[in-house]
């Protein structure tokens, strides 16, 4: 059985799709964007600010399932220029202190010009 999560401490889904599903245990997060939740709007002109904005908007899905960062098992990162890559780290490392396994890749371009993404896969024990 799925369970879909609907939490208004993460931007609220702007298309056909959830903030994140739960199923067989797992919790597979939608990518999370530096938008504020509640307003939608771009929070942050930096690769800083707007990963730090990613990494509260995934701990409002992880914290209305119960989790922390700690049961994150996998991420996909996603970012608009790798140039960023080490100042975007400087953030994720300060969330992502269990080291789960990791895909970061460069993209052409993200929705609303933002400069990184984050999804995330979470297991419930």
């Amino acid at each position: 059985m799925l369970k879909f999560t609907s939490t208004e401490h993460a931007p609220s889904a702007i298309g056909p799709y959830s903030q994140a599903v739960e199923a067989n245990g797992f919790l597979f997060a939608s990518g999370q964007v530096a938008l504020m939740p509640g307003t939608g709007e771009v929070v942050g002109t930096t690769i800083q600010e707007q990963a730090e904005r990613v990494c509260q908007n995934i701990k409002g899905i992880l914290d209305a399932n119960g989790l922390t960062f700690e049961d994150v098992v996998k991420t996909t990162c996603f970012l608009a220029d790798m140039a960023d890559f080490a100042a975007f780290n400087e953030i994720y490392g300060k969330y992502f202190v269990s080291k789960p396994a990791r895909s970061c890749v460069a993209v052409k371009e993200l929705p609303k010009k933002l400069l990184c993404e984050v999804e995330i896969i979470a297991v419930k024990n």
